[in-house]
């Protein structure tokens, strides 16, 4: 475990979480950008990437996010998983609002980056800039598609099993008293979990897990020209739900991880002040 490098303080924890969520977003919402509205201007339609390819490059700007922002901050990247570590792991209940607000606002800035660089594409595939390159920015219910057949609290609980499940895993991944991925390989690991979720539960309500990820891009996407970017395309008001849904579901990881695995390792370490257990060799 790596010490906190001295005189860094707040604003060097929320400047590496704002980067490192910066970092996440710009993979993320970008490769979506590319398969969505790029794909839609392919012949046939839907020739630059799939579900699988989303599903990496999600995986992989977590891991780059991590690594770039782990040794200052911890690299949460993610409101559930500052709002589990504080209930479960220490990290300072004071810190958990500016660390979230830190990392919305980078999700924020990668969103507005991403929908000026594909401005053209964006234009060309979905003039309107309605629901249907509004996916490029945030989820959905049944990624945005009726025969899906999905509604909000179908979503709501897609996305309280999916931040379950990564919680679970990055408290056993970061955990010094398991057995942690040694040779700093825990940014890898905890991207490889990010996309086994996405492939194994991206349909219902496209995996945000993060709801920093949904609500900084759903913001930019709303002052940029989309306007129905709160509602889904039943035309309810969904934004709660990728919001709402994680939060929940990154608490119920951390009983669940408790439960059946935490109380049973032998021994017991304080975790540092203010940063997360990721393994640092």
């Amino acid at each position: 475990m790596a010490p906190r490098p001295r005189g860094s303080g707040l604003l060097g924890e929320l400047s590496a979480e704002f980067a490192g969520t910066l970092i996440l977003i710009l993979f993320g919402v970008g490769v979506v950008a590319q398969v969505v509205a790029g794909g839609a201007l392919t012949d046939p339609p839907g020739g630059l990437g799939d579900h699988d390819s989303i599903s990496w490059a999600w995986g992989l700007g977590v891991t780059l996010g991590v690594y770039l922002a782990a040794r200052l901050s911890g690299a949460h990247l993610n409101p559930a998983v500052t709002l589990t570590l504080a209930a479960f792991k220490g990290f300072p209940w004071q810190k958990v609002a500016p660390y979230m607000v830190a990392q919305t606002l980078g999700a924020f800035c990668a969103a507005l980056l991403v929908r000026w660089n594909y401005t053209e594409v964006l234009a060309r595939a979905d003039p309107g800039h309605t629901i249907k390159t509004q996916t490029v920015f945030s989820t959905l219910p049944g990624n945005g598609n009726p025969a899906a057949g999905v509604h909000e609290w179908g979503a709501f609980r897609d996305q309280v099993i999916g931040t379950a499940i990564l919680l679970i895993l990055i408290l056993a991944i970061t955990d010094l008293l398991n057995n942690p991925p040694g040779a700093n390989m825990g940014p890898f690991i905890i991207g490889l979990v990010v996309v086994a979720i996405g492939m194994a539960f991206g349909t219902d309500a496209g995996y945000a897990i993060n709801p920093a990820r949904d609500l900084g891009p759903r913001l930019a996407s709303y002052i940029t020209g989309y306007g129905s970017a709160w509602r889904d395309q039943w035309g309810n008001l969904y934004f709660w739900v990728p919001i709402a849904g994680p939060l929940i579901g990154g608490l119920v990881g951390g009983v669940a991880y408790k439960l059946f695995v935490g109380r049973f390792l032998p021994g017991a370490a304080p975790e540092p002040e203010g940063r997360t257990p990721i393994p640092q060799d």
